[in-house]
């Protein structure tokens, strides 16, 4: 496969659009106030299954020949990539098996079984999970669909830059959560190719980010996987990484990471003020803008609200935790 470009971001869009929403821009009053600028939410945890990851694997999944949807899919995932495939496959009559490390919430494990999908617990982490599910894809005869580093995939999550673009054309910066870089990589592709000027800021956790330790140190590292809150950007980007790193590291502008305590701000921020439940990844852009309103150097400023997977008990635990 080729390195994917703007074009195959707007093939991508024509062909998902069917099985996705095109979701909201929220006006964010609050976060606005704070930074002094115009703040907008894009809401993609409104998707039918919670999250952006539905992009990415419905156009991989309507890019495969006949046969291969008839012998089925693999993959690994931290959580909401897992979901979408498992949702993707129901929808389209293939069998797919889905692989994920201990340290996945059980309600995401829950989910992707009542999708229809096989769920298999496999390995202390990413990497021990993905091995597993390699194996198995060998075994069986069944294509792998890699949850970031897969030109499909990251053309399908571009179509959220083009959304965007859509929406809101005076866009200046876009802050994006960070993990494999299959978004972010996706997101600046397609905002670039038509403003090169938007600012693009990845923002991850500080426990374990692998993507963005890679990036300041030029060559891919591998990280030990540490439990965070923002468990869906977990993992690491890979040694055999031929699309996102490149990506990233050639249209990112900027790269924070944020502690435990912000990324809960960011959550009980999300669920009070702007009446949003989002999981932990979901509100590092939110998060970011709270701890650090000076990065919002522009006038319009969109920030990327990727998924809402996360149990109410935690949520609710945490914003007692805050609230006097």
């Amino acid at each position: 496969m080729s390195v994917p470009t703007p074009a195959d971001v707007a093939a991508a869009a024509e062909r998902i659009r069917p099985y996705i929403c095109h979701t909201p821009l929220k006006p964010s009053r609050s976060l606005s106030a704070r930074t002094g600028v115009r703040v907008f939410l894009k809401l993609e945890s409104m998707q039918p299954t919670g999250s952006f990851k539905l992009r990415g694997a419905t156009n991989a999944l309507l890019s495969l020949a006949p046969d291969e949807r008839a012998r089925g899919v693999v993959t690994c995932s931290s959580g909401n990539h897992g979901r979408a495939v498992a949702y993707v496959a129901q929808q389209l009559g293939v069998p797919a098996a889905i692989f994920l490390s201990e340290l996945v919430p059980q309600v995401k494990v829950a989910a992707i079984r009542e999708l229809g999908a096989e769920a298999v617990v496999a390995g202390a982490d990413f990497a021990q999970a993905d091995m597993a599910a390699h194996r198995f894809a060998e075994e069986h005869g069944r294509v792998y669909v890699h949850p970031y580093d897969d030109p499909h995939v990251i053309a399908g999550q571009g179509t959220l830059g083009l959304e965007i673009l859509a929406d809101l054309p005076e866009v200046d910066v876009v802050i994006v959560p960070l993990s494999g870089g299959g978004l972010l990589g996706g997101v600046a592709l397609a905002i670039k190719a038509a403003k090169p000027g938007v600012r693009m800021i990845g923002v991850s956790m500080e426990r374990g980010p692998s993507m963005a330790l890679s990036l300041e140190r030029g060559r891919i590292v591998s990280v030990v996987e540490e439990a965070t809150l923002a468990d869906a950007l977990s993992g690491d980007v890979g040694f055999d990484n031929r699309y996102t790193f490149p990506l990233v590291r050639d249209l990112i502008d900027d790269v924070a990471l944020l502690s435990e305590e912000e990324i809960a701000a960011g959550m009980v921020h999300a669920l009070l003020t702007e009446r949003l439940v989002l999981e932990g990844a979901g509100a590092t852009p939110l998060a970011l803008l709270l701890s650090r309103p000076e990065l919002a150097q522009g006038r319009t400023v969109v920030a990327v609200c990727t998924g809402d997977n996360v149990t109410m008990s935690t949520l609710l635990e945490l914003a007692t935790r805050r609230t006097p």
